[in-house]
Order: structure tokens, then C-alpha cells, then sequence
């Protein structure tokens, strides 16, 4: 277990928060000066990954996402052992909760509303046993405003099951989560956790800015996100990280980085909404 000051987050409300609506937040988790940079690096990791085949997975027109290794931003440790994450990952997770993913979503500029959806099929775990085991964490580096394509959410949605295609909910369901739907516009410094199996949907982006948003994913013991996945770590990096963040590391370690190719298409998520 990570030796840092979670205590002082409330494991009840955490639990009510994931295991109700499906998502919580913590404003003011980072400095401005720290999300500038955040920014920063993730732009010129953009730059990088559109520049290679397969390097920016795109989900839709003008909406990318991008698998990164941890190293290349320099404060991925800082997040990864914020208070707040090792409190959520412990409350929910477990002590023995798995990093398994590090990368960013940018809706651009002309990014079309998605379909409802969550972000893979729910596992038994979850359908049957009503466990969560996996959980994704946001961090926005811009002030969202509601022409840049803020996520919105369906609230206790987590829980759903219908027949037919696993991440996709039929037309005919659509009207419940208009009904539930809440808009969510982060600011610069907050960090978000939530199921990614709780139903959500970008909204379109009619500004001139992109909305980068960070994302970390983790999974608890038996979860199965890092097949997804290829977390990958220098020696020397991974050499440099504290013993009690490296535990809660699912990843390879390399003598050097070898390039990443987005995997996990969501085809559904191609073409925008139908409804």
C-alpha cells in the first residue's frame, strides 16, 4: 500500500458515489501551473502519435485517443500517487489495485456527439455479482465550457444490461438516459473517477479549441482491462519510482520504449450518433 495521507477522504461517500452514480470528483487536486504542463506534454505526444501509423486511435471525426507511456509525462508519478486516487483505488479496488493504462482523449474542434455508450462489455463481476473492478480516471487540461464538447453522463447507469451489442444500449433506451443525462464541465486542476461501464456520451465540439482530457485506468485483481493494454516502463524510470507506487504498476519493463499501436477500436464510436 502507498504510504501517502488518504485517510483523509471519506470511504463511505467514495462508495456511495461509484456504486451510485457512477462518478465522483476532486476539484482543486492539482495546481494550474501543473495542468499547463500536463497540456503541454500531451501536445507534443499528439503531435508525435498522428505523425506514425496507428499511433491516434480515432473515434470519431476530429476525436482521438492516444495510448502513452508514463515516462514521457513528467508528472504522471504525482498523479498516479495523488491521496485522492490511492483513496478511490483502495475504497473500491482494493489494496492491491493495478495501473493498467495511461493515455488521453482530445475531442477537436468539429467532434460530433457520440451514441450512448460505455467503454467496454460489463463483466460478471459487475452484471452478476455487482462488484465494480476496474474504475478510469479523467483529468481535463482546459476550463470545459459547454461549446467545447463536455462528457455527459447517465447517472447510475452502471448497472444496465440489455440484449444485443454489450457497449451499445438499443434506440428504444435512449430516452432514459436524455432523462438522467448530466453535463459535466471540469476545470483546470480537478480530477474525475468513474465506471467507464456507467453510460456517457462527448457532445459535440462547435468551438475553436481541442478539450485534452488524461486518462489513467485501473483494474482491480481480477480485472481484465490491461489485455487492452501495453504499459510500458524503462528500467531506469521504473528504477527511479517509489516501491510503493511500482506495486500498483501493471506493466512491461523495457530496456527502451518501443512504440505503441491503438488497439482497442470502438466502432460504434466512428460515425457519431444515429438518434
Amino acid at each position: 500500500m502507498l504510504p501517502i495521507a488518504s485517510e483523509q477522504y471519506d470511504v463511505a461517500a467514495i462508495m456511495g458515489g461509484l456504486y451510485g452514480d457512477g462518478i465522483i470528483a476532486c476539484q482543486g487536486a492539482f495546481s494550474r501551473a501543473f495542468i499547463d504542463q500536463l497540456g503541454d506534454e500531451i501536445a507534443v505526444l499528439f503531435a508525435e502519435a498522428r505523425s506514425r501509423p496507428g499511433g491516434a486511435l480515432e473515434r470519431g471525426p476530429n476525436r482521438y485517443y492516444v495510448e502513452i507511456h508514463p515516462e514521457r509525462l513528467s508528472g504522471f508519478a504525482a498523479i498516479a500517487a495523488h491521496p485522492w486516487v490511492h483513496a478511490v483505488c483502495s475504497a473500491v479496488l482494493g489494496p492491491h489495485y493495478q495501473i493498467v493504462e495511461a493515455g488521453f482523449d482530445i475531442p477537436g474542434p468539429g467532434a460530433m456527439r457520440q451514441p450512448w455508450h460505455r467503454d467496454f462489455s460489463t463483466p460478471p463481476e459487475t452484471l452478476i455479482g455487482r462488484r465494480l473492478n476496474s474504475l478510469a480516471f479523467n483529468i481535463t487540461t482546459v476550463d470545459v465550457q459547454d461549446d467545447m464538447g463536455p462528457l455527459e453522463i447517465a447517472p447510475g447507469t452502471q448497472w444496465d444490461d440489455w440484449p444485443g451489442d454489450p457497449m451499445f444500449p438499443p434506440l428504444a433506451a435512449w430516452e432514459r438516459y436524455e432523462q438522467r443525462r448530466v453535463r459535466k464541465r471540469p476545470q483546470m486542476g480537478d480530477i474525475s473517477a468513474r465506471s467507464a461501464l456507467t453510460i456517457h456520451r462527448g457532445t459535440a465540439n462547435v468551438s475553436q479549441q481541442a478539450r485534452p482530457a488524461f486518462v489513467l485506468g485501473v483494474d482491480g485483481p481480477d480485472g481484465r482491462n490491461a489485455e487492452r493494454h501495453d504499459l510500458q516502463l524503462t528500467r531506469a524510470y521504473n528504477d527511479k519510482l517509489p516501491a510503493a507506487l511500482r506495486d500498483h504498476l501493471h506493466c512491461r519493463i523495457v530496456d527502451t520504449l518501443q512504440p505503441l499501436v491503438q488497439a482497442h477500436t470502438i466502432q460504434g464510436l466512428l460515425m457519431g450518433a444515429k438518434g
